[in-house]
């Protein structure tokens, strides 16, 4: 018999939030079946289930016609189920050998660890994979890109009959998707079954065979990704026509004067960066992967060292050497890695909203409860936060909404200057849409707005102007007038 996997009335519900709802399709060994959906959807909890992470509260699903019910996710894994999520699930502190082989590795004859066969058969698979490190590179080393082939790199060396990818692209450089999509391509030859999640449409008409959309955590349909529209399946999965995501953005017209300037920026990571920010702007940052724009931006916040250069605020230099500093001085960041490094996933998100506001709620050191609770609560309704309570814990919240917890945080800081480090990976159209606005709004309050994205349509739709990057310098920098793709693409691999 075919791989094949079978999911039948499948219902799931947390605290009163219905995840799933009867839940019933299947997919075939040597197809990509695509799930589609907003933020919330239920696809990972549907993944969870099948992962053995989740337990359904009703319903069932077969793995090869046989019923199957995994206790936890090292039974699922040993039955050939692997589901490389999101989120990565590696220790930082082990090599890549260790990582991928982890109970596997190879021993000798006493039962010792045979590191040297190991690393040779883990480095057959970084081959494979054409990435530039060694197997005995610690992962936290990595690049959160690298990082995430690490996690790929763990389900292909399984062999399993069922993989589900859950984002797998979100870090990743386009050349790391082609070898991926080579990879899929291979396994689909080979008959496993493929569950592939993205919000990334282009990927799905390029990797997928079916696509089947959610909304609410209920089956909304099953299309063939040939006889399939963006129209369509975005119609579908938001459950109205949005048309063009970037038509109707109420923008800022009026640009004033520079609220951040950036002189000779140098470190490891970037080599005499400058730039200026002016007060009402939405400021782009292009290029590759690994171009220095995340590493500049941790490098103004405080967060990374300067070994030289200057940053002024307002026209006074500040010395920032720490994120305390940065705040002080006006100045946010949302990190590209919003779960590492943005939120405290297990704290609430009132928690995770007052966060940097907590002296302004205090009376004589103590928290005033009453306050803190009432400027959650409307920062969650002013930010369109989906949420039953502000007590909720952040790590239930959909990534959109996570988002929104990060921008709706630094809003009520007041600060001057907001970076948005890759602030619509990994969420759904929808929701990108009214992150759109909410940047659109920041730079109509006079709040000055640096944009860095992988994916050229934002920039070019979102900014007002454009620095582009490759390795650690500035390329260029474009205003609205002079924007296109090419342009872009042609400073980005400049040598």
């Amino acid at each position: 018999m075919e791989n094949s996997i079978a999911f039948e009335h499948i219902s799931k519900r947390f605290s009163g939030v219905q995840a799933l709802k009867d839940i019933s399709f299947q997919a075939s060994g040597g197809e990509v079946c695509a799930l589609l959906g907003e933020n919330g959807a239920g696809k990972s909890t549907l993944l969870k289930i099948l992962s053995g992470t989740l337990r359904a509260d009703s319903g069932k699903y077969f793995i090869n016609g046989k019923e199957a019910a995994f206790a936890s996710p090292t039974e699922a894994i040993r039955s050939g189920v692997s589901i490389i999520y999101q989120e990565r699930q590696l220790v930082g502190e082990l090599s890549v050998t260790e990582n991928v082989f982890m109970e596997d590795l190879y021993k000798s004859g006493l039962g010792i660890v045979d590191f040297q066969k190991s690393h040779a058969e883990m480095k057959k698979i970084i081959d494979l994979f054409r990435l530039p490190f060694l197997p005995q590179t610690k992962v936290n080393r990595l690049s959160v890109a690298h990082q995430q082939m690490v996690e790929i790199m763990k389900a292909y060396r399984r062999n399993s009959k069922i993989i589900a990818f859950d984002e797998p692209t979100a870090s990743l450089s386009d050349e790391e998707i082609n070898v991926l999509f080579g990879l899929i391509e291979r396994l689909r030859e080979e008959g496993k079954v493929i569950l592939y999640v993205s919000h990334r449409l282009k990927e799905l008409f390029q990797i997928s065979d079916k696509i089947v959309i959610l909304k609410d955590g209920c089956f909304v349909a099953e299309v063939a990704t040939k006889e399939a529209t963006e129209q369509r399946l975005v119609s579908m999965m938001v459950g109205r026509d949005i048309g063009d995501i970037y038509n109707g953005l109420s923008r800022n017209d009026q640009i004033g004067d520079i609220v951040l300037e950036a002189k000779e920026l140098t470190n490891d990571h970037i080599h005499d960066v400058s730039f200026r920010l002016h007060k009402g702007q939405v400021l782009g940052f292009a290029g590759l992967v690994g171009a220095g724009r995340s590493e500049t931006m941790r490098a103004i916040f405080g967060a990374d060292r300067l070994f030289s250069g200057e940053v002024y605020v307002k026209g006074q230099k500040r010395r920032i050497r720490c994120p305390r500093d940065a705040i002080r001085a006006g100045i946010g960041l949302c990190p590209e890695d919003r779960k590492e490094q943005g939120l405290v996933l297990t704290r609430s998100v009132k928690d995770n909203l007052t966060i940097p506001i907590l002296r302004t709620l205090t009376n004589k050191g103590v928290i005033d409860a009453d306050k803190e609770r009432t400027v959650s609560e409307q920062a969650v309704q002013t930010y369109g936060i989906k949420t039953h309570s502000i007590e909720k814990a952040v790590v239930e919240l959909s990534g959109g909404n996570q988002q929104k917890v990060i921008l709706g945080r630094w809003l009520l800081a007041n600060l001057k200057i907001l970076i948005l480090d890759e602030p619509t990976k990994g969420i759904d159209v929808g929701a990108k849409a009214e992150i759109y606005q909410m940047i659109c709004d920041l730079a109509k309050c006079g709040m000055g707005v640096i944009f860095i994205s992988s994916e050229l349509p934002e920039i070019l739709n979102i900014c007002d102007d454009v620095i582009v990057m490759n390795s650690g310098r500035v390329r260029g920098e474009l205003t609205k007038r002079e924007f296109s793709e090419e342009r872009v693409l042609q400073l980005a691999m400049q040598e």
